[in-house]
């Protein structure tokens, strides 16, 4: 039996208290972290190769699905704000497409061949990267991708949370975070989840800034699209150029972005 199908360590989830039932699936959540710590040379290893690719005009893509598909779309949409990139930069394509994100497509996972056929108007280059994201390691739509990806001269990694499954076969840097019985028996929306949400935050995030997305520790390329982040990018400007409010709230006007304010004075 798989480890994401397992049984979970805890019965009689029915007759527990509130208290009880938050207990024990806070108790379950601590232990993701320390599984995704034993992957990181698996981590390390993809991120360094998906990297150079990227430099040379690569893409980053995502395939899954149900909640794996999910995290995808999730983790592709939010690099265009953070880092300012372009939206085709780091794409998420999930099983049944962007319908089944709000509502789950029947047997969408099961077609071998629909993830190339998903991806096929993006003309792939051997630059790109394909990553499949799949609890389980075994979903067909995630392997049939992967294989074909692999003839095309691709990249290829995933993340997995069940030891030597057909996914991580299928890939030539597989990830691999085994986070045991889930509180409900098989629900992999929860701590398997967690662990590729965790995985996918250090990949895309590592390899920004090893693009060079990143000064310091600051989002100095991200889109200002509420007041929010136009008072977090004066903040930047002010702690990198020691300059006023007023001063930098008028060069991130004149120059439209914190890099742009920063590089102006600094020339």
């Amino acid at each position: 039996m798989l480890t994401t199908e397992s049984s979970s360590l805890y019965n009689n989830l029915e007759k527990m208290s509130v208290q009880e039932i938050l207990h024990s699936i806070n108790q379950e959540d601590q232990t993701v972290p320390l599984a995704v710590q034993k992957s990181l040379p698996q981590i390390e290893a993809l991120v360094e190769e998906i990297v150079p690719r990227m430099k040379d005009g690569g893409r980053l893509f995502y395939i899954g699905a149900g909640t794996s598909g999910r995290l995808g779309v999730v983790d592709a949409s939010e690099c265009p704000p953070t880092f300012g990139v372009p939206f085709d930069l780091v794409v998420g394509i999930i099983a049944g497409g962007d319908k089944a994100i709000r509502k789950a497509v029947e047997n969408a996972e099961d077609d071998w061949n629909q993830a190339w056929v998903d991806l096929e108007p993006y003309a792939l280059t051997q630059n790109d990267t394909l990553i499949g994201i799949a609890a389980s390691g075994r979903t067909p739509y995630v392997i049939g991708g992967l294989n074909k990806a692999k003839e095309a001269g691709l990249l290829t990694g995933c993340v997995v949370c069940n030891d030597g499954s057909p996914v991580a076969k299928a890939a030539e840097f597989p990830v691999e975070v085994v986070v045991g019985p889930e509180f409900l028996t098989g629900s992999t929306r929860m701590k398997a989840g967690t662990a590729q949400k965790l995985v996918l935050n250090m990949i895309s995030t590592a390899v920004m800034i090893r693009l060079g997305k990143v000064k310091g520790n600051k989002m100095i390329d991200m889109q200002m699209t509420n007041e929010k982040l136009v008072n977090r990018a004066i903040r930047m400007i002010i702690d990198e150029l020691g300059v006023s409010p007023d001063e930098a709230e008028s060069l991130l006007e004149e120059h439209g972005s914190v890099r742009g304010a920063i590089e102006a004075v600094k020339k």
